[in-house]
């Protein structure tokens, strides 16, 4: 939870971060595009790095899954990004 207050005395107003966790399970493509699957990962998690999802990329493809957030404001199209790269998921609740 973020706090954001106003230093003139007004109410404190609180805002909630939500995050969604994704277990990335499989990629089904018949040619997988590392570089686009890496770069998606870092574009749509809210914690992972360029270097990171690289690494993240090989693993998956090897045929692990890897569990990633994302942030609920931009899951539709993330998840619409998942699709379009062939990359099976489920959410984690």
């Amino acid at each position: 939870m973020k706090h954001l207050a106003n230093r003139v005395g007004l109410p404190y107003i609180y805002s909630i971060e939500r995050i969604m966790k994704l277990n990335l399970l499989s990629c089904d493509a018949q040619r997988p595009d590392r570089r686009a699957i890496a770069q998606c990962i870092a574009e749509i998690s809210s914690n992972i790095s360029d270097s990171l999802s690289k690494e993240l990329t090989l693993i998956l493809l090897e045929g692990d899954p890897v569990d990633i957030e994302i942030e609920d404001k931009s899951s539709g199209s993330a998840l619409r990004a998942l699709r379009k790269l062939s990359i099976d998921y489920e959410l984690i609740a």
